[in-house]
């Protein structure tokens, strides 16, 4: 079951589009339509301000931190077409790099793996992925990905970064085998992953399943099964589960987790990938968990604010 255990007064003037914890959840950045970013030190159930990042002229949609081992880095995407990077130095919060190459809304960023060195994923209202890669001395290079949807891409998440079923079928000793993939969701409700070959990116699949603009999209963390997940969610209410056993990578299934009664606005994964937090347009939060036998269910059911947690037979009664 899942109850409220903390809320945090943000102070943000308009409305609240996300909300990130960093990797050891000792902080909480949120971003806003009040074109601010704030990091709040959320330890011991307490709240302290400590950056108020001030830099975007649009709402701010999305933020995403790096992983710590490059320090304290926290990227944020806006209706202002810009992305930025922001990184602390000595207790204090500046900007690190702004990227200004999309010519409309970004709409969603995403860190790669580790692995792969400090490289950023962002999605555009302008049909457009860039992949930004820091290359040290304060440079970053580009990479583009034009028309990678029509009408524009709402969501953007990496793959884990070994190989399926590497881990499994390694000889010890030997590394497993890394691939750069990440899969996106766009306003012409398809579903694309996508893969890096020889430094350039290309389309690696297309997924249809879905009657509406796909909001968001999340490829389940993995410990090297040799199975991989990735979770989609859209305007036609739907939330599927795309699975691949086929060690090429092209055989992805869909099978429909469940037929909201509105739009679902984000799918977000736990970190080891066995439970599904799903929220939408009435206002719940909703984790799902895969039996044995392969079936999806809901595990538990939070109205958002309240924390108020219902139990799963309120919820079968109300939807039947």
């Amino acid at each position: 079951m899942v109850s409220v255990i903390n809320t945090v007064d943000t102070s943000h003037e308009d409305m609240i589009h996300d909300a990130q914890m960093d990797y050891y959840g000792t902080r909480l950045a949120t971003c806003s339509s009040d074109r601010t970013v704030k990091i709040f030190d959320v330890r011991n159930g307490g709240q302290i301000l400590v950056a108020d990042l001030r830099g975007h002229e649009g709402p701010v949609w999305q933020v995403a931190w790096a992983h710590p081992m490059y320090g304290n880095i926290l990227a944020s995407c806006s209706y202002d077409r810009k992305v930025i990077v922001w990184k602390e130095e000595n207790g204090s919060w500046d900007k690190m790099y702004e990227y200004t190459g999309h010519e409309s809304s970004v709409n969603s960023v995403c860190w790669g793996p580790y692995d792969f060195g400090l490289i950023l994923a962002c999605g555009s209202s302008d049909g457009a992925i860039s992949l930004l890669t820091f290359t040290g001395e304060q440079q970053w290079d580009v990479k583009k990905i034009s028309n990678a949807h029509t009408i524009g891409c709402n969501a953007v998440s990496w793959a884990p970064a070994v190989v399926p079923g590497s881990l499994v079928d390694q000889p010890s000793g030997q590394k497993p085998n890394y691939v750069k993939r990440f899969v996106s969701g766009g306003c012409d409700n398809l579903v694309k992953l996508w893969k890096e070959e020889d430094g350039q990116w290309k389309e690696d699949q297309k997924l249809e399943a879905h009657s509406d603009w796909v909001r968001d999209v999340g490829w389940a963390p993995s410990i090297g099964l040799p199975t991989s997940t990735i979770a989609s969610c859209s305007q036609d209410g739907r939330v599927f589960i795309w699975t691949c056993e086929d060690p090429t990578g092209n055989t992805w299934t869909p099978k429909l987790l469940h037929k909201f009664v509105d739009v679902v606005w984000h799918v977000s994964w736990s970190i080891t990938g066995n439970i599904l937090a799903v929220s939408g347009g009435d206002n719940k939060v909703t984790l799902w968990k895969e039996s044995m036998d392969g079936q999806w269910a809901c595990i538990s059911d939070v109205s958002k604010g309240q924390g108020a947690v219902s139990s799963i037979t309120d919820t079968q009664q109300s939807e039947q």
